[in-house]
């Protein structure tokens, strides 16, 4: 995509080539064809004439992308920086209103995050990873996480007693495991199905059989006609108990980048 552009001044071309591509200056290849003059008594003459190329790659689309879905939606002064990463790249968004696209437990933020990747693989079979944040949340995040996750463990190891966390997304999921997997007597694993999917937090250590003896000398909870019974244990959370019919963007799940993480 190549194009001239004519301003006043450089400078103001080569934000006219921005505007006009969509991206920012940057990621814009510019060649200054002609330079405004001066006359003799320092009166510009004429207008700078820059020719600007813009090559679309999967990291100036991503860029593209979001600002078209910011702007859209009514947020002013949007920023958007892109780095590129080993295999992807890391966005930063901020503007006016933009807490709105964060969302609670930064729902909103993941779909625009897994919109956007969609839309960057679409251009090769190449896997693009992309990561979006925002006043970093995610960070913030990965923290409170961290700490429920230790909680959580501390209280299975306690009481011995299984539990399950409420449904999150396979980044969330490893920031749990990782937790757990460095505490002893604690182990954890993921079970359910997207949307739903879930990590349970068990003990490793054996607790001895408390049964109470019947009248009959026998054990009572869980033994009956001298076989123990294990009581079931109930791994349905409050989020699918309020939540039990998908919404229609959760079948996107089955084909997005996430279906490839077993976690």
């Amino acid at each position: 995509m190549k194009e001239v552009f004519t301003a006043k001044s450089v400078e103001e071309a080569k934000a006219m080539a921005a505007r006009s591509f969509g991206v920012s200056e940057e990621l814009i290849s510019f060649n200054v064809i002609e330079e405004p003059k001066k006359s003799l008594f320092g009166k510009v003459k004429g207008d700078a004439k820059v020719e600007a190329e813009f090559v679309e790659t999967k990291l100036t689309l991503s860029e593209r992308y979001i600002r078209k879905i910011l702007e859209a939606s009514g947020v002013e002064n949007v920023k958007v920086e892109v780095t590129e990463t080993e295999n992807g790249a890391d966005v930063e968004i901020d503007g006016d209103g933009i807490d709105v696209f964060i969302g609670r437990k930064g729902e909103v933020l993941d779909s625009l995050q897994y919109l956007t990747s969609l839309a960057c693989n679409k251009i090769d079979r190449d896997l693009f990873r992309l990561s979006i944040d925002s006043n970093g949340f995610r960070e913030k995040r990965k923290e409170q996480l961290e700490e429920l996750a230790r909680k959580m463990a501390a209280n299975v190891r306690k009481n011995g007693r299984t539990s399950a966390l409420e449904p999150m997304n396979p980044y969330e999921r490893r920031i749990i495991h990782a937790v757990v997997s460095e505490m002893e007597g604690v182990t954890s694993r993921s079970v359910g199905e997207e949307p739903y999917r879930k990590v349970l937090i068990s003990s490793t250590e054996r607790r001895p059989y408390s049964g109470r003896r019947d009248q009959r000398g026998g054990r009572s909870g869980g033994r009956r006609g001298g076989q123990r019974t294990q009581k079931s244990f109930d791994i349905t959370t409050s989020f699918e108990k309020e939540y039990k019919k998908p919404k229609p963007e959760d079948s996107m799940t089955n084909a997005g980048l996430y279906s490839k993480i077993e976690f």
